[in-house]
């Protein structure tokens, strides 16, 4: 990052900040797993004050958490040919793809929300890239009400069928396009898979460890597709893309921070 907060790169950043001091952004990075099981015991310890990290990040090279939570998490997954994809929900039910152990997402008992038996684009996308050998039988009768109702059941009951991410997606986006970022577009369908998995479940965590009172305190979450290399997009035109994201939300962040001092 340039000196000049206003600049990636030598190219504009989106907006001028409303102070001209620059700001450092700590950044961790781990991999999760794209196995639902790993998802549940990994995603809600990000959200605790202090945040729990899995025992495989746990060493003397990793930055330990910040005691007070972290102000932004940032969730990156591959999908299929195209353009980036910046998410602004995340699903509690219908998931009916197997993870890449070959397992299903937990059984959801009784009614807890409404059944996602609708198959969406994203579905659609997500099963051709995937093979339908990754899809749920639907048993006896081969209909979609013969299956069982997946996602998240137990611990969730209080969150809704959806959750949005708090972050201004359509002006981030608006943002980025002015900034020379023009490939990328909103989505209100994650696909029903482990990426519409983690959003979900990262967005209520969020909430569940926020403070209800201080609306702006809660972690950001945001998810945002990006497609295979070469698929149109370069390793290096995605790069600069997360960099000015993680770039304009933590300026907004900052900027609340400030407003409320």
């Amino acid at each position: 990052m340039d000196p000049d907060s206003s600049f990636i790169d030598g190219k504009p950043l989106m907006r001028e900040p409303k102070e001209t001091k620059n700001r450092i952004i700590k950044v961790s990075a781990i991999e999760i797993p794209m196995e639902y099981e790993a998802v549940l015991q990994t995603v809600p310890g990000l959200h605790l004050r202090p945040p729990q990290l899995p025992e495989a990040v746990k060493n003397d090279v990793f930055p330990l958490p910040p005691d007070k939570g972290y102000d932004f998490i940032f969730h990156l997954g591959v999908a299929g040919r195209g353009y980036l994809r910046m998410e602004k929900s995340g699903h509690k039910l219908g998931y009916h793809m197997k993870d890449a152990t070959g397992k299903l997402a937990p059984m959801v008992r009784g009614d807890l929300g409404r059944r996602e038996d609708h198959v969406s684009v994203g579905d659609i996308g997500e099963r051709e890239r995937l093979s339908l050998e990754m899809v749920e039988n639907a048993g006896a009768g081969d209909t979609y009400s013969a299956r069982p109702n997946r996602g998240f059941g137990t611990g969730y009951e209080k969150f809704p069928d959806e959750l949005y991410t708090d972050i201004d997606v359509s002006r981030l986006i608006h943002d980025l396009r002015r900034s020379g970022v023009e490939q990328i577009y909103s989505s209100m369908d994650a696909g029903h898979w482990l990426c519409d998995f983690i959003y979900y479940c990262s967005l209520a965590e969020s909430k569940r460890n926020g403070n209800p009172y201080e609306k702006d305190r809660n972690t950001q979450v945001l998810f945002v597709h990006v497609p295979p290399v070469g698929q149109p997009l370069s390793t290096e035109e995605c790069t600069d893309a997360v960099k000015r994201i993680v770039t304009w939300v933590c300026s907004e962040i900052a900027d609340q921070q400030s407003d409320m001092v």
